[in-house]
């Protein structure tokens, strides 16, 4: 991997969270693609990207699975889906997380930390990056609300208090995060991957899975 300093990771940050901003608006006018195929020489965009896909399909199932219209074979297979999207969303903001530590530990103040001198955050910057992205879907259905023709004033006066809340949230977030490099960069704390190790969807280690025996195929 390429030697990145502490102002090129901000750079690359600050286009992470602008690549989801935009992209979020792209994916409504067009069609979001099913999965971004992952090459050698990804980097840290593209790895948000990817993790990113999967919140902006998730909100969609998630609405959908919230529809009172539908018979319930609809529902079980919406959840179904958000099950299979919010495992593949959590493996890769750890595999964000891994690529942010391992830039990270090339820093000089990094490298001359001891285990037992080493502080962390109270959350990964690959977490930090999925609320961002979740915030950006938040931001584009609220300024959503606030075009709306079909409903009252107080709805929509509403919702463009709630639109500069969750926009605030995002400025607020993404200069934690910056802030947060400065610390890297002085070696004031460090960053480390915490492996989700859910235990849902793995049938080794979900007592109703394991219990019910292996499903015939």
């Amino acid at each position: 991997m390429q030697t990145i300093d502490s102002l090129a990771l901000k750079n690359l940050l600050r286009g992470a969270w602008t690549a989801q901003l935009d992209s979020v608006v792209r994916w409504h006018e067009e069609s979001p693609p099913a999965d971004i195929a992952a090459g050698p020489d990804d980097g840290l965009v593209e790895l948000v990207l990817r993790q990113h896909l999967k919140n902006f399909l998730l909100w969609h199932v998630e609405d959908r699975a919230r529809r009172k219209d539908v018979d319930d074979g609809v529902i079980t297979a919406c959840k179904r889906e958000i099950d299979g999207l919010n495992q593949q969303r959590n493996d890769l903001m750890e595999q964000v997380d891994a690529w942010l530590v391992r830039v990270v530990a090339t820093f000089a103040a990094q490298k001359d930390l001891s285990e037992e001198s080493r502080r962390f955050n109270t959350e990964t910057l690959g977490a930090a990056l999925d609320r961002l992205s979740i915030l950006s879907l938040k931001i584009f259905h609220m300024r959503e609300q606030t075009a709306r023709e079909d409903v009252d004033a107080g709805h929509l006066e509403g919702c463009r208090t709630k639109l500069a809340l969750l926009e605030a949230q995002h400025r607020d977030l993404s200069r934690s995060v910056l802030e947060l490099i400065d610390d890297y960069a002085l070696g004031a704390k460090s960053p480390k991957v915490y492996f989700q190790c859910k235990m849902y969807n793995d049938p080794a280690l979900n007592p109703e899975l394991y219990a019910a025996g292996p499903v015939a195929g």
